[in-house]
């Protein structure tokens, strides 16, 4: 999907895309998100973007799957709210947020609460726990 740079971020940060999550979502070399929340908001809004590639590239090889399915037809995200960054140590964080997304009319509501890890000066996704709540 390409979406124009100067597009609203779906992160809901209120910048254009290129000054937000499609920075780091930009070919090699990509910038790498400096902060757990910054690469969940990246990762969200790749979700959006049906940016697959990213997605890979920022989960954890000891979690991430073999591959992602696109999003379905006809489904809207609508939002992303963050509850709290918290950093753990130096190289560990986690971000609790909440995604919303409507898809056949039905409204959907997505609580995690989502673990990262830094490695080499890069961030990634872990895994998460879908009670939303730390």
């Amino acid at each position: 999907m390409t979406t124009p740079p100067d597009f609203a971020c779906p992160c809901g940060s209120g910048h254009r895309l290129s000054a937000c999550c499609g920075r780091y979502h930009a070919g090699a070399p990509a910038v790498p998100a400096p902060t757990a929340e910054a690469l969940m908001r990246a990762r969200y809004s790749a979700f959006v973007l049906d940016r697959l590639d990213y997605l890979l590239a920022t989960w954890h090889p000891t979690t991430r799957p073999a591959a992602l399915e696109p999003n379905e037809p006809g489904l809207r995200w609508l939002g992303l709210t963050v509850r709290h960054h918290r950093v753990l140590a130096a190289d560990r964080a986690e971000v609790s947020f909440v995604a919303r997304s409507k898809l056949g009319g039905r409204a959907h509501r997505l609580e995690e609460v989502s673990r990262f890890v830094r490695e080499d000066g890069r961030w990634f996704y872990v895994d998460g726990d879908l009670s939303g709540r730390p």
